[in-house]
């Protein structure tokens, strides 16, 4: 009898972890970006020394718990020189329902975004989606698209509320999320010094690496 249930003991502890785990795990994907891959110049900011459309990039997730109440979108980019990162699109109380945004609806004139769900302001100091846009010659940076699932309806902030105080409501808040890292990373300046002498025309190709500011 006690060969019996040592026997069936691991057997038993196995299927207790099976049935625990999802069958399909909440997932964020995009038809613009890709896990791993570079970020497109219409997704890269325009300023800082950029030149990219700064569209927002369609996102789709699936597989949600069936007990969320509530999504929050954050995407952040912990590569940033800032000392803690750069916050570049931030949009809270968007319904349950909705599993879905459209491209460009992180333009706040887009009127894209579903309703109920507010924009809130990022590090460029305003609300909206702001494009990648790293110091020129660094290496590539990471941008984190999450998407919580909350156990909450609405999170209550102050219209001017930072993202770190998003943030810590969203993490009080939530009960999964679904993560799309792609990456982004641009060329260092290059100037051409012209040296001429009676004699000689030089011509010189400095790296100005790190010579554009960018975030």
């Amino acid at each position: 009898m006690h060969r019996l249930i040592k026997a069936s003991f691991p057997l038993l502890f196995c299927t207790a972890i099976a049935l625990s785990q999802p069958a399909h795990p909440f997932k964020l994907t995009s038809a613009e970006i890709a896990a791993g891959q570079k970020i497109a110049d219409a997704q890269v900011f325009n300023g800082f020394g950029c030149s990219g459309k700064n569209v927002s990039p369609s996102l789709d997730w699936t597989n949600a718990p069936p007990v969320t109440k509530s999504f929050a979108l954050m995407v952040h980019d912990p590569d940033a020189p800032t000392g803690s990162g750069w916050w570049h699109w931030v949009v809270i109380n968007i319904p349950a329902t909705v599993h879905s945004l459209a491209a460009n609806a992180g333009d706040p004139k887009s009127a894209l975004m579903p309703p109920g769900a507010t924009q809130v302001n990022t590090d460029f100091g305003s609300p909206g989606y702001g494009g990648p846009c790293p110091p020129a010659g660094s290496a590539p940076h990471r941008y984190q698209f999450r998407l919580f699932a909350l156990k909450i309806a609405r999170i209550d902030v102050p219209k001017n509320a930072s993202a770190a105080m998003i943030g810590f409501n969203v993490k009080a808040n939530s009960i999964a999320v679904a993560e799309l890292t792609a990456l982004y990373s641009r060329k260092a300046r290059c100037g051409v010094v012209i040296l001429q002498t009676p004699r000689l025309l030089f011509t010189i190709s400095l790296d100005l690496q790190g010579c554009a500011s960018g975030l």
